[in-house]
């Protein structure tokens, strides 16, 4: 029976979440039968326009997922929900956001594919926001007020047309996952241009399984018939080319391809040619099949931090050794210029053994100001910093390991701290991993 018939007929009482995507018209009067117990209400996929004026009477709500609507405006009635912490709004014809219509208790909101060309001033009283996701839209600045939004810790500006970065921005004390990408300030195509890459014909590539999908693109598994050494195991990006969360596909490959060889990055091998539908993609070595992933993504209640297997531990072996790597493949990134902007368990591959890779650059950013080369560096310090503590607080504490650990938990200490200037680089962060060891009887 459809969820809508299902709610119809009083099946639904007492549900926690709902799911509704049946070309809805108008807001279903009987969603107002679960107010005592609706916490998660996703209408995305649907043809509204509007919703109730009497939408706080679900008072439980917590989470509203409205995209993929034909929403011109979000909703001023949603500033009036109590307990409202996540609003998404992706990919509707959103010009217009008013200060009503932010609730006070706001953590999450995502405008992701709109039309809006200026925020409110409102925006800076969100003092528990989070995670502010507003790639390609119209935006030329962000509003001062927003300075004193000290909990910000992932933004994501991508495809506007901010001709430069708000110097506070740089200064935000908890501010770790930021992406910039295709805005007038921050073109690295010439940067990717300028690299010696590898043209690889669609001809030569037999397709086989898939290994991944995620918001830019999916992955293959693949055999490219090289025409002088054979028949080599690959893995085959295809962009879907449509606006990420994260920005436009367009910008990844131009990261992934300007960010070079490195041992614990997953680069691309070269860069498709002749698809006969005109697809862009990379071909990227096959990584071995006993790399997993590290961690979930972030969940609804975690906003910002990934989700791990609840049983998950690491021996202090392990984190030295994924510390090490990645803080090594971060510093490569940024000599190159390159801002990841993703630094996130989840976008980690790694083999139980320490070894781990660094993946997907649908957030990266090319750094196109020498000014805010260091600070930009520092932001991204922060997310290792997350890493870190992450991985300390499933590691075992044992006395003969406890001073190996309390360095590390110093080290983490000193990249979170909130006054930027004040982390280190991650040059001093790799010299400081070597100094770091622990004998492996008792790793």
């Amino acid at each position: 029976m459809p969820t809508l018939e299902r709610l119809r007929c009083g099946k639904l009482a007492g549900i926690k979440r709902l799911d509704l995507s049946c070309g809805l018209t108008q807001f279903p009067d009987e969603i107002y039968d679960l107010a005592e117990s609706l916490e998660i209400l996703n209408l995305s996929g649907n043809a509204l326009t509007s919703l109730p004026d009497d939408l706080p009477r679900l008072h439980k709500l917590r989470v509203i997922f409205c995209s993929d609507n034909p929403f011109t405006e979000v909703p001023p009635v949603l500033g009036q929900c109590p307990n409202l912490e996540m609003i998404g709004f992706k990919a509707n014809r959103i010009s217009r956001l008013s200060g009503a219509a932010l609730p006070p208790r706001l953590r999450w909101l995502i405008l992701t594919d709109n039309r809006l060309s200026e925020l409110p001033p409102k925006l800076g009283r969100c003092q528990r926001l989070q995670k502010l996701m507003l790639a390609g839209n119209r935006l030329r600045h962000l509003p001062d007020e927003m300075a004193a939004c000290r909990h910000l810790e992932l933004l994501r500006i991508s495809a506007n047309r901010f001709t430069a970065l708000p110097e506070w921005l740089l200064t935000m004390p908890r501010l770790a996952w930021l992406a910039f990408a295709d805005n007038p300030f921050a073109d690295g195509a010439a940067a990717a241009a300028s690299q010696d890459i590898s043209l690889i014909e669609w001809q030569h590539l037999d397709l086989q399984h898939k290994l991944g999908e995620g918001a830019s693109g999916v992955i293959h598994r693949a055999d490219w018939r090289h025409p002088s050494e054979g028949a080599k195991p690959v893995a085959v990006k295809l962009f879907k080319g449509t606006v990420t969360s994260d920005g436009l596909p367009e910008s990844e490959k131009a990261a992934c391809l300007a960010a070079g060889a490195h041992p614990n990055l997953i680069a691309a091998t070269g860069k498709l040619s002749g698809h006969p539908e005109g697809v862009a993609g990379l071909v990227m070595p096959l990584v071995e099949a006993n790399f997993k992933n590290l961690a979930g993504p972030p969940s609804l209640e975690s906003c910002t931090r990934d989700v791990y297997p609840t049983d998950t531990k690491f021996t202090l072996n392990n984190v030295i050794s994924m510390a090490k790597g990645i803080a090594r493949a971060a510093q490569h990134l940024h000599r190159q210029g390159i801002m990841h902007g993703d630094l996130y368990a989840h976008n980690l591959l790694w083999n139980g053994q320490g070894d781990c890779l660094l993946g997907d650059f649908g957030a990266a950013s090319f750094i196109a100001d020498a000014r805010h080369a260091l600070p930009l560096q520092r932001l991204e310090v922060r997310a290792f910093a997350c890493l870190l503590e992450e991985w300390l607080e499933r590691s075992p504490a044992a006395s003969d390991t406890q001073p190996v650990l309390d360095a590390l938990w110093e080290l983490q200490r000193r990249c979170a701290q909130p006054e930027v200037e004040a982390r280190p680089l991650f040059a001093e962060i790799v010299q400081a991993l070597e100094g770091v060891s622990v004998s492996r009887e008792f790793g």
